[in-house]
């Protein structure tokens, strides 16, 4: 596993204090329950634990919605109540799960202090990762982040520790909303040589939030917590599911929100010198993001560019690329040619929607 990620989640302590978790929110993982006034020094946490379910270390606040730092008003995105992590600051807790099960971790930050603020993920000493949240993809300043692992063991201690970027020890991200889901490998089904291509197996989404769940970059197949696909990127793709956005097929899809900086990838056995066809749905998420879209589909050497003209408000148009393999393995490759804001003028990235993704032998293709 590539070791370039911001996020620290450790599981310890007895498996008879820790509940088992497969999808959902965390215990307390809103953080609605939060210390008594004696556990407080101001907003800053004085006691390990005083947050019901997890332990902190460092200068950790209890940020309630609306609370002020300066002139801004802090926002949380669900519910009252966040924490902030100061420098070297972190939460912890223990959960109990299923030992060779893959999972994903989903959470809510917010940079409120620094420009290159970062998590550190790690789930046991054998995995982790840093995940910038210097780049804001929502229009409300709050995004949702997912990170993916193999339990090596029935209980894990989840940790998010502020690795520090700035001199002021009370700066530091805001968390909310701690969840799990347990991702099973997802099967190639029949007419679609690819696994997950409608990319319904993905990371837990917050039901209550309309902003998706990003897919740090640089994630390797084996800890992708889109099942099957690679992020092999500069920054994150996001994930989208239909309650919130317009989705061409099924329930989720894949938003390229960067440009040529979200890419995603799939490796897929092929015959040297079989003829496959390769096809996908190319659309807007009905999210303000307008103008002429371009998706660059690749297959081997072969590559397509499919327009796609957006109004923000939906739709969708299929492409398509025949190619011939060159080696028994074969990259689909997909990115967005140019970069895109929504028209709402907060500078928040988006771009098209991929959905549906299929490949197929020649001789297979339905008439």
């Amino acid at each position: 596993m590539k070791k370039m990620q911001i996020f620290t989640v450790v599981f310890f302590a007895s498996l008879s204090t820790a509940l088992c978790i497969n999808d959902g929110l965390l215990p307390n993982g809103n953080f609605e329950r939060g210390p008594k006034a004696s556990q407080m020094k101001g907003s800053k946490v004085t006691d390990p634990l005083a947050i019901p379910n997890w332990e902190t270390a460092g200068f950790v606040e209890y940020i309630k919605s609306g609370q002020k730092q300066g002139d801004m008003a802090l926002v949380v995105p669900e519910g009252a109540s966040a924490v902030r992590l100061g420098d070297e600051a972190s939460i912890k807790t223990k959960v109990k799960l299923t030992n060779g099960m893959f999972y994903s971790i989903s959470f809510s930050a917010a940079r409120t202090c620094a420009q290159e603020e970062k998590l550190n993920i790690s789930v046991s000493p054998k995995e982790w990762g840093i995940l910038p949240v210097q780049t804001v993809y929502s229009s409300n300043g709050w995004d949702s982040y997912s990170w993916g692992f193999l339990a090596d063991s029935d209980l894990i201690q989840l940790t998010i520790h502020n690795p520090g970027s700035d001199k002021d020890p009370a700066c530091g991200p805001l968390i909310d909303s701690v969840a799990l889901k347990a991702l099973p490998s997802p099967p190639r089904h029949k007419g679609n040589m690819l696994k997950n291509g409608n990319f319904e197996s993905g990371p837990y989404i917050f039901p209550k939030t309309n902003w998706g769940a990003l897919i740090p970059p640089n994630i390797e197949d084996a800890h992708s917590p889109l099942p099957g696909w690679i992020i092999e990127s500069l920054k994150a793709v996001k994930y989208v599911d239909s309650d919130h956005f317009s989705v061409p097929e099924g329930k989720r899809a894949i938003e390229l929100v960067a440009g040529r900086e979200s890419v995603i990838v799939q490796i897929v056995r092929t015959v040297p010198g079989k003829t496959y066809d390769l096809s996908f749905l190319v659309g807007d998420a009905k999210n303000g993001c307008e103008g002429s879209m371009l998706v660059e589909a690749a297959a081997g050497k072969e590559n397509v560019q499919v327009p796609y003209e957006s109004k923000g408000n939906g739709g969708f148009k299929r492409g398509t690329l025949r190619f011939k393999a060159a080696l028994p393995r074969t990259r689909v490759r997909f990115l967005s040619s140019f970069y895109h804001m929504k028209s709402d003028s907060t500078g928040a990235l988006c771009g098209p929607v991929i959905d549906d993704v299929r490949l197929l032998s020649v001789r297979h293709v339905r008439k």
